[in-house]
């Protein structure tokens, strides 16, 4: 049901839309999000998926893409620019997830941002005093 709906989106790129129903079943039956719906971008001529990991966190977009296609920085910068959802939070800069679908079906998520997004610490508290962690974060993002 699912295939024949992205099919009938505005995405004339047959190859486009199979990897975006690979990436809807992948995120659905093999990692269990709770939410994956997929929504045309026809500007792009793109399939993209707004997905919801648990039930209680925000919406993130995927954007399937077959790994034969070559994306320039200025695709990679227009598809962050309109797949985008707007953040809810002005200080959250604008990402996606591409969803690199190789001809075997194994998926590779690599999630793209406007900008450096400052990493999570290590989950060892040995190896960073959480206090230190941020105050550095806080004096890098001055």
């Amino acid at each position: 049901m699912e295939f024949t709906e992205m099919m009938s989106l505005d995405v004339s790129d047959s190859t486009q839309v199979y990897a975006a129903f690979l990436v809807y079943l992948d995120l659905l039956e093999g990692r269990s999000w709770h939410e994956v719906q997929p929504v045309g971008v026809a500007e792009l001529q793109l399939v993209c998926l707004h997905a919801r990991a648990k039930e209680q966190e925000g919406l993130q977009v995927m954007v399937p893409v077959p790994a034969h296609i070559l994306i320039s920085h200025e695709r990679l910068r227009e598809i962050l620019k309109k797949a985008s959802l707007p953040p809810e939070d002005p200080d959250t800069l604008l990402s996606v997830t591409l969803a690199i679908v190789e001809t075997d079906s194994t998926i590779v998520y690599y999630k793209m941002t406007d900008g450096f997004v400052m990493p999570d610490p290590p989950g060892d508290t040995e190896d960073v005093d959480n206090k230190q962690w941020r105050k550095k974060r806080k004096k890098l993002f001055k």
